[in-house]
């Protein structure tokens, strides 16, 4: 009985010691999403259930967070609240060079290109608003309020001779976008997302629209001048009345970040898995089949992360003139137009 007794605390010391070991090789990460009902909130949940999953070896225990969008996902990850994140690359372009609204350059790095976001104006047929300079003075629904959507609509409007300040600015989702233009709160509406758009296909279905159009040299001229911008063609017969291919723009495509401070193996990993199971991130959602040769390696304008430069080049899809440090326009033109064909 006595010794019993005698060994009992060092069994009980051996397993908490064990214990110890087992927490220990846990890691415990973070992605930041958007607001339930967008894409980002789906995709972001997608891609935490595979790299949960396939990252349990590894001691992974992997969080998908709801949050308000790209711009709190960006400031989220530079004070390491956040492990991982999606963003709109239109936003994370301006925020890594602390352009427009950011106070400061933000440290952030790109792991994978994803979904493009094919966006455009819409309007009533009877708003009598019939090319993007008839939205001066009209009242147009831009999105959610802190959303950051001026940071793709800016550039577009100017390229056209608009300034931004001329349209009477209103905020709002694109489900409330739709019915603004319906009850005639709005003249027209910024939609857009993966093709189709269920904003575009609801506005279609319940009234008659128009899409505005893009001055086609303005358009390739954005695409040439903003490396977020790229060509992009929504196919007859995708909504209601529309008969015939309309030429948009994907004005920045929805990308996997994270901070450039992150340990370049865990991105490394990271990187490594969402490619290597990406039928599995299909299958949650078509966001998926972004993830392929062309696509996941593509430049919107954001440095990409040493850790997924890594991997990219191991299994030969990573540009060998990428190796250069992003920066300068004259790189990003030629790395743009290496990739564009391929990924058009």
């Amino acid at each position: 009985m006595r010794r019993v007794l005698k060994t009992a605390p060092i069994l009980l010391f051996f397993c908490w010691l064990l214990a110890c070991s087992d927490s220990d090789r846990q890691q415990f990460l973070s992605i930041g999403t958007a607001p339930p009902g967008g894409a980002f909130f789906v995709v972001g949940g997608a891609i935490s259930e595979v790299l949960g999953e396939h990252g349990a070896a590894l001691g992974w225990r992997i969080t998908a967070e709801a949050t308000m969008g790209s711009q709190e996902n960006i400031r989220r990850l530079v004070t390491g609240e956040l492990n991982l994140a999606l963003s709109n690359s239109a936003i994370t372009y301006y925020a890594v060079r602390g352009e427009g609204e950011w106070e400061r350059p933000y440290s952030i790095r790109s792991v994978m290109t994803l979904a493009p976001n094919v966006a455009l104006f819409v309007t009533p047929s009877g708003s009598g608003i019939r090319e993007i300079g008839d939205l001066r003075g009209k009242r147009v629904v831009i999105g959610p309020a802190g959303a950051g959507f001026e940071y793709f609509v800016r550039p577009l409007l100017r390229g056209h001779g608009v300034d931004y300040e001329e349209l009477n600015v209103l905020f709002g989702t694109q489900a409330a976008a739709v019915d603004m233009m319906a009850d005639g709160t709005a003249a027209a509406a910024f939609l857009g997302g993966a093709i189709p758009t269920a904003s575009i296909s609801q506005a279609a279905a319940s009234q008659d629209i128009l899409f505005v159009p893009f001055d086609e040299e303005v358009r390739l001229r954005l695409v040439d001048e903003h490396p977020f911008f790229r060509p992009a063609v929504i196919p007859a017969g995708t909504y209601r009345g529309q008969s015939e291919d309309f030429p948009g723009l994907d004005v920045g495509s929805m990308h996997l970040i994270t901070s450039a401070d992150e340990d370049e193996e865990l991105i490394y990993q990271v990187t490594r898995i969402l490619y290597e199971q990406r039928s599995a991130v299909q299958e949650r959602h078509p966001a998926g089949g972004s993830i392929n040769p062309e696509n996941a390696v593509r430049s919107t304008g954001t440095e990409f992360h040493p850790g997924a430069i890594r991997y990219f080049r191991e299994i030969g899809i990573w540009p060998e003139e990428a190796s250069a440090r992003l920066g300068g326009s004259a790189f990003e033109s030629a790395f743009l137009a290496h990739v564009s064909g391929a990924a058009d």
